[in-house]
């Protein structure tokens, strides 16, 4: 059964991931609203693209808010461990949509590039890059503040959807530099920042995809962890030692399973006792662990032996 501070925790980051994602809806629908209506007054392509790469990041904002809801659920019967990998699925689709952004954006870079018709395109108005500055700044801050709450919350997903934004800055980037290339006369400089860009944008969807994959596959925490939570267990008043210890990472939550070696003269409940100590230390001290299941072995070393 869940504790009380793993549903409180669960229900605290899904109102802050609603929270971020909204935010990322109402930003994204005015900026890509702005970005349209600046480029088609502006005579500029690039900005015109750039508010439809803006509209879609609507969706993955859509996207973040199922996946954290659904990965919120408490258990059931039929997912006794919980749901939290449903947030995962949320950063493999997230990370797909960032993969196939910046494909698109590279394919069209090379298309102009080796098309050389550079004359024939119009030269953008002053409007398009007033539009451009103000989404690499609002686009920029939009990454830091989704980023923020997904390195508290430890979330694939918020963070799949900071890079979202950032990928968005940086296309903003390129079309700063193209629309100014152009004006100036050197209208390849708009595709060339496109190539760049979308090898950013290409490496930051990969990193995503691994990072979910991993926390999708049951494999152990870092060792670093797992001597921490040996040392909490080994503190705790009547612990001799700690025989076994295995951890699995479940999405952004931990499962532990130790045995303890105790007095082997004590009775039944005090056992139950010092179990309870390590299992009640364990959670406070790592919020991050979701279930703990706690073996108590008697100090006989012939039927308990030490491991690492």
């Amino acid at each position: 059964m869940e504790n009380c501070q793993t549903i409180s925790g669960r229900s605290d980051f899904e109102q802050a991931a609603t929270k971020v994602s909204m935010v990322s809806v109402i930003g994204n629908l005015l900026l890509s609203a702005f970005k349209a209506i600046a480029g088609i007054l502006a005579h500029s392509g690039a900005m015109v693209s750039d508010a439809v790469h803006s509209a879609s990041d609507v969706l993955s904002s859509i996207i973040v808010i199922i996946g954290v809801r659904l990965s919120a659920r408490a258990s059931d019967d039929d997912h006794p461990y919980g749901h939290e990998r449903f947030e995962c699925v949320a950063a493999i689709v997230l990370a797909v949509i960032l993969f196939i952004t910046g494909l698109f954006i590279g394919i069209g870079a090379l298309e102009d590039i080796t098309g050389g018709n550079y004359q024939e395109l119009a030269v953008p108005g002053v409007l398009s890059l007033v539009a451009a500055a103000v989404s690499i700044v609002c686009k920029e801050g939009m990454y830091w503040y989704t980023r923020a709450y997904a390195k508290k919350y430890d979330s694939g997903a918020l963070m799949a959807d900071a890079w979202h934004h950032r990928s968005d800055a940086l296309s903003s980037v390129g079309a700063l530099i193209g629309i100014a290339g152009a004006r100036m006369g050197y209208p390849v400089l708009d595709p060339a920042a496109s190539l760049v860009i979308c090898l950013f944008i290409v490496k930051a969807a990969y990193d995503i995809f691994k990072d979910a994959i991993q926390k999708m596959v049951d494999h152990s925490c870092d060792r670093q962890t797992e001597e921490a939570l040996r040392a909490c267990a080994g503190r705790q008043e009547g612990v001799l030692r700690v025989d076994m210890l295995h951890t699995r990472v479940f999405g952004n939550k931990i499962y532990v399973d130790i045995e303890i070696c105790a007095d082997g003269e004590q009775s039944l409940a005090q056992g139950h006792l010092i179990a309870e100590r390590v299992h009640d230390a364990i959670e406070k001290e790592f919020p991050k662990v979701k279930h703990i299941m706690v073996h108590v072995n008697p100090d006989c070393p012939e039927n308990c032996p030490e491991t690492a």
